[in-house]
């Protein structure tokens, strides 16, 4: 699927931008299995404290699962394989916060994020992705700025 991937942005901004965290960013040779990815292939993957990515790993891709690793308390992180779990909620707000994450990359923002979420087949009750975020995403904006991480992540959801 054509959709922005590391290799098009590099890996310096998702990199510092998790760094900042805590959480690490290790890139894996192209062509080698991503240690940790749920879905396999090209997409991202989590081990306790780190993020695991090849150059053909979509953007998308490696924003949601470092999201997931956001909103995880210390021992989910600790106990941190393969699959971020958490709930529906959760989940919500992941997709949420990746789209406000990305207008901190380079070439990405959040208006092609959710371009390309869409592309890759997120789906969202309103249709799109754009229509979930400007019109039923209210729940997923509350769920973020009540988490104890609010304050760290500097939220701009305008």
């Amino acid at each position: 699927m054509n959709v922005l991937r590391l290799r098009d942005t590099g890996f310096a901004d998702i990199t510092a931008l998790f760094n900042a965290f805590g959480l690490g960013v290790e890139t894996v040779p192209d062509g080698e299995d991503i240690p940790g990815s749920h879905w396999g292939d090209e997409e991202a993957g989590l081990i306790r404290n780190t993020l695991f990515v090849r150059s053909d790993t979509p953007v998308h891709s490696a924003l949601h699962e470092g999201c997931h690793w956001l909103l995880m308390d210390d021992a989910r992180r600790a106990a941190l394989h393969t699959n971020a779990g958490g709930t529906m909620m959760e989940e919500n707000a992941v997709c949420y916060l990746q789209i406000l994450l990305a207008d901190r990359l380079r070439g990405v923002g959040r208006t092609l994020l959710m371009h390309d979420m869409d592309t890759w087949g997120y789906s969202f009750r309103l249709g799109s992705t754009l229509a979930w975020f400007e019109g039923d995403a209210e729940d997923a904006l509350a769920f973020l700025i009540n988490h104890p991480m609010a304050a760290k992540l500097r939220l701009n959801h305008d």
